[in-house]
């Protein structure tokens, strides 16, 4: 949303106008704190408008005398683990800061830094599961990364305290979307800027500056000193600094357009067209040159069409079709699945390089940067061996190749193995250039290797007929298999009684070749199919 239609939307506001609404604010922050027990929960970010809202809250409290500061505060942030380094430092500073200076001021605030589950991050995402870099159709990142984190949080306070508060920095000027949005949650309100939460039961939202502008908001924080001791010009300064134009006029009236369209969020965010805050941080100081390896490997994972990274099935091993516009003719084709085996292994060997190159480059203060985490490793680890059943196990090798260092895998017992790249060596050569042969024959060894160690082995047979029924066949052949179903359910559908007919006797015909036998002296087995020879029987050479 533009300066303009902001000021189309909100009536501007004089200096005079804004101090008495900010005192308005103050009395009902310490009303509503003081009104019930109802813990309250701070959504903070580190940006301009959390950063408010804190503020806001904090001086609030904190006028009140020391025997009504009895309801603690949490304020949460959410570390999605791909976060703008820089952004992430100053985050993690200010949580520093602001625990020391509650602890100082006697100030019921507690701040938490929240993290996704280390099997639900990013990279355990793209690289180990080998989801594809996220889109508008699979949007898989938002919900693992950001939402999880912070719902679990809140549900254990409200299981414990029955309800919550969810205090927010959520403006209307935002957008027109958001404006909608919350205007539409007015009408379910129980009293000013407090709305029920649709996602959690049990609490609700509180938004605070919900009418502000972004030069208010900036106005506020540059006149108002920031009760836990952090520079808010420093705040303004970050965000000149990721602006294109590395311009915002300083804040002097409410008149004075402000650089708040900055956004700072995951740096590997495919969802955009480009990282423009990030951009523009590194073509406005030279200082942060060292970032650039991120943006060049965002590059890689930003491609439109992956296809040739892509297995051609689904994660769960089925092939399924869509209708595709190409060159206005409709193509039917599998829709792409995971990453291959030697696209994760890519992604993986690069990702390491960059962290490995910005270590070297990076200021000292940021010399010790983590872009994936040893927990991180380990689980890609676990799922490409137990869950892809690739015993060569390739990780540790990526890590020593590029790290110098061996890889210290902390998962009791990961290090167990009764297969490993020897054997997968040997395998890939008997079964030459067929990549599904070897995928087949990997499965089914490492399947019988997992069961080797349980004490009852219930569920094998369904295993193993899973994986002949998703890897058995050559690419081609699944290929027609899928649009042989297709072709018979949409005839089903038309009522096309002598296209079924055409398709049973195919299918039946296809049968009854790959159940004949070719030698009833000798025992059919699936390699004698797979694998079919010419030779002469000896008994009709003898005659």
């Amino acid at each position: 949303m533009t300066e303009t239609q902001q000021m189309s939307l909100f009536p501007g506001r004089n200096v005079t106008e804004l101090v008495e609404d900010i005192q308005l604010l103050t009395e009902e922050i310490q009303d509503l704190y003081c009104l019930d027990e109802i813990p309250w929960v701070i959504g903070y970010s580190g940006g301009k408008d959390s950063t408010a809202v804190l503020q806001l809250i904090w001086n609030a409290i904190a006028s009140l005398p020391p025997e009504k500061r009895t309801k603690k505060i949490d304020v949460i942030t959410t570390d999605t683990l791909v976060e703008n380094p820089i952004v992430s430092a100053w985050v993690r500073n200010s949580l520093a800061r602001m625990k020391a200076a509650a602890l100082e001021q006697k100030m019921p605030v507690e701040p938490h830094l929240l993290q996704p589950e280390f099997t639900e991050t990013f990279w355990v995402g793209l690289i180990g599961k080998g989801y594809p870099a996220p889109r508008g159709k699979f949007r898989w990142c938002t919900e693992r990364l950001k939402i999880n984190p912070s719902n679990r949080f809140i549900r254990d306070l409200i299981r414990n305290s029955g309800e919550t508060i969810l205090v927010l920095g959520t403006r209307k000027a935002e957008s027109t979307k958001r404006a909608y949005r919350m205007k539409k949650m007015e009408a379910k309100r129980v009293r000013a800027r407090l709305s029920p939460n649709m996602n959690l039961p049990n609490s609700l939202v509180y938004s605070v500056i919900e009418d502000w502008r972004d030069d208010e908001v900036w106005l506020y924080l540059m006149q108002w000193e920031n009760p836990w001791g952090y520079s808010n010009k420093d705040l303004f300064a970050m965000y000149r600094g990721a602006t294109a134009d590395n311009e915002c006029p300083l804040v002097v009236d409410t008149s004075t357009a402000s650089c708040g369209s900055s956004r700072f969020g995951c740096w590997v965010c495919t969802m955009v067209s480009q990282d423009k805050s990030l951009t523009a941080m590194i073509q406005n100081d030279e200082e942060k040159e060292w970032l650039q390896p991120l943006l060049d490997f965002r590059v890689e994972l930003d491609v439109e069409d992956s296809r040739d990274r892509r297995d051609f099935r689904r994660r769960n091993g089925n092939v399924q079709l869509y209708e595709r516009n190409l060159d206005e003719e409709i193509s039917i084709e599998p829709i792409p699945g995971p990453y291959t085996k030697e696209a994760r292994e890519h992604l993986l060997s690069r990702l390491l390089t960059v962290q490995a190159e910005i270590r070297r480059n990076a200021p000292p203060e940021m010399r010790d940067i983590t872009l994936i985490t040893n927990e991180e490793l380990s689980e890609i680890r676990r799922i490409w061996l137990e869950e892809r059943h690739e015993f060569d196990d390739s990780l540790p090798k990526i890590y020593q190749e590029v790290t110098g260092e061996p890889f210290q895998d902390t998962r009791p017992g990961a290090d167990r193995t009764l297969l490993g790249s020897d054997e997968w060596t040997v395998l890939a050569e008997i079964c030459e250039e067929d990549t599904m042969y070897l995928e087949l024959m990997a499965k089914l060894l490492d399947t019988e290797r997992q069961y080797y160690t349980k004490s009852r082995r219930t569920g094998i047979y369904d295993d193993l007929e899973k994986y002949f029924e998703s890897s058995s066949r050559s690419k081609e052949d699944a290929i027609q298999k899928a649009h042989n179903q297709r072709d018979f359910k949409q005839a089903a559908n038309e009522g096309n009684v002598d296209t079924i007919k055409t398709r049973v006797q195919g299918l039946d015909t296809i049968q009854n070749e790959i159940e004949k036998p070719k030698d009833t002296s000798k025992q059919l087995t699936w390699g004698s199919l797979k694998f079919p020879t010419n030779d002469v029987d000896d008994s009709e050479e003898e005659g």
